[in-house]
């Protein structure tokens, strides 16, 4: 039986309760704070869905993949197209963390997991306070549909993996909230 949420929870429960993420279900993040959000999500979000392209874990789900809408998002809220926000240091260690990570389908989807099926969940409520058109958390198909597909892919052996994803996610927040 599949108990991957049970065995992660409170890791997952640790990430929400940042105060970055306290701050975006309140509906009162400002544009540029969203935008800074989006930035250092990119490119988490486009080496993880490189890594799983190249194992064929999207090929029944392609509507999953968010990095350019999330790329979309920034650039409609970033004020000034000149200068870009900084980058969390958080955001290269997790690079750094995956490229080994290239030749193990099961951990990538374990990362795939923490954040594409957050983003099917917790980012339908998150879409509704955040500022912009929000395309990140739109899907092309039935959020449920899509999470069916998602859980058809995991097993049990994926907690731990899940786990240290969910901890670089904490550790984004917590950096992000220093940035004020």
């Amino acid at each position: 039986m599949l108990d991957l949420k049970n065995l992660t929870w409170e890791h997952h429960k640790n990430a929400e309760r940042q105060a970055f993420v306290k701050e975006m279900f309140g509906g009162n993040i400002t544009n540029e704070r969203y935008a800074t959000y989006l930035y250092n999500q990119f490119p988490q979000y486009d080496l993880l869905e490189a890594i799983a392209f190249s194992h064929g874990l999207f090929n029944d789900m392609p509507e999953l993949r968010r990095s350019s809408v999330i790329l979309e998002d920034f650039y409609e809220l970033w004020p000034d197209k000149d200068v870009k926000p900084q980058i969390c240091p958080v955001v290269e260690e997790y690079i750094q963390y995956l490229k080994p990570l290239i030749n193990d389908p099961d951990k990538i989807m374990a990362h795939v997991y923490v954040r594409h099926m957050g983003d099917l969940s917790g980012g339908q409520m998150i879409a509704k306070r955040v500022p912009g058109e929000g395309r990140y958390y739109k899907f092309n198909k039935d959020t449920e549909q899509l999470k069916t597909i998602v859980r058809s892919k995991l097993n049990n052996e994926m907690a731990e993996e899940a786990k240290v994803c969910f901890d670089f996610a904490t550790k984004l927040f917590q950096q992000l909230d220093e940035i004020k």
